[in-house]
């Protein structure tokens, strides 16, 4: 609860920018408050904030192909035949996994309805069969067009607010903990409100850098700066970023802490080599070697890695198995019914190191 001396200076702060901003006429005058001190409605910092909370849709884009509303977990899929039942936004990763197995197949996936949409504005919608999905989804803004939300940074909350109506002159505490909060929270600003946000506040940029604001002004400068600084991965290709967050500690550990590495996938110079290096077993070691063991024989040889992400590269060089040597480009580490190592180079050439080992 705000105390005596907290709603007198409010009040006070509120009053002053009546006085100096607006003019008591017959005909109703909308005040203009200093953007650096008041959040009022239909303002260009409420509106920046309102589709910084605006909700994200293309997260699932694996399964409802649309940008602008998600699905509401859990849901059950069909991929490829497996039913699989998704219960956080991390098992999206297994649709992806049965569908990267294999290149040369048709990926299908159905839906089993009915299923909750949730739209851009968080509102909740049953749907109940594919026509249904498609009549939202064809409203959508299509594969990497732009849009509303603002995707490249996020609010940290909690956010605390005092908001003062000059009509029944009440000045109300706030506290918003969520995105849906804050959406409803600015949709349902009126002209009679004025809003004090309690800073210093942080928000997270996209490369989970975060940033102390101080005020409304630096607040709406830091969005618009912001705004288009990332790839908001607004397509339906779950390929083309499967190692943002990957690092050699990660591989090195993966790889060094498992034995018997073998290769179910192979293919080089446009050519199909799956079966090329059956039977072998690969180990690697934390000094950067190599073993590959085969009918009683054991070559070796090295590896290096350098770079981190979707650039991260994987050098092998076993000078006895040629098709191995590579400077391989890590597309993808996979943890489903097995751990597999997906290694690339161009549209061409692939290989991928599979193991039980978790």
């Amino acid at each position: 609860m705000k105390t005596i001396a907290q709603k007198v200076i409010f009040y006070l702060l509120i009053t002053t920018l009546v006085f100096i901003t607006s003019c008591r006429t017959e005909e109703t005058e909308s005040i203009q408050a200093p953007e650096d001190e008041v959040l009022v409605a239909n303002s260009s910092i409420a509106s920046l904030m309102q589709k910084t909370s605006t909700n994200d849709g293309s997260n699932d884009n694996i399964i409802d192909k649309a940008n602008c509303f998600n699905l509401k977990l859990p849901i059950t899929v069909m991929a490829n035949g497996n039913s699989i039942t998704i219960n956080t936004e991390e098992d999206y990763k297994i649709i992806e996994y049965i569908f990267d197995d294999d290149d040369d197949d048709i990926d299908t996936l159905t839906i089993t309805f009915p299923i909750t949409i949730i739209l851009r504005d968080f509102t909740n919608v049953t749907i109940n069969n594919y026509t249904e999905l498609s009549n939202y989804s064809s409203t959508c803004n299509g594969e990497n067009e732009i849009d509303d939300d603002i995707e490249c940074l996020d609010f940290n909350y909690p956010i605390t607010a005092s908001r003062y109506n000059t009509n029944n002159e009440v000045i109300e505490s706030i506290t918003i903990t969520s995105d849906i909060q804050l959406y409803s929270f600015i949709s349902n600003l009126r002209s009679t409100d004025f809003v004090t946000i309690k800073f210093p506040i942080d928000v997270r940029l996209y490369d989970g850098t975060q940033l102390t604001i101080i005020n409304l002004n630096e607040l709406k400068e830091i969005i618009e700066t912001y705004n288009d600084n990332c790839d908001e991965d607004d397509d339906y290709d779950y390929n083309d970023d499967d190692c943002n967050e990957c690092n050699q500690d990660q591989l090195l550990n993966i790889l060094t802490n498992c034995s018997g590495w073998t290769i179910d996938k192979l293919e080089r110079y446009g050519n199909d080599y799956d079966d090329y290096y059956d039977d072998y077993t690969f180990n690697f070691r934390a000094d950067g070697t190599v073993s590959a063991y085969y009918a009683n024989n054991t070559d070796y040889g090295t590896y290096t890695t350098t770079g981190a992400g979707n650039s991260l590269i994987v050098t092998i060089n076993i000078p006895e198995l040629p098709y191995c040597n590579n400077n391989w480009v890590l597309h993808e580490i996979s943890k489903y019914t097995e751990t597999k190592i997906d290694l690339r180079v161009g549209e061409n050439d692939r290989m991928r190191y599979k193991n039980k080992c978790n």
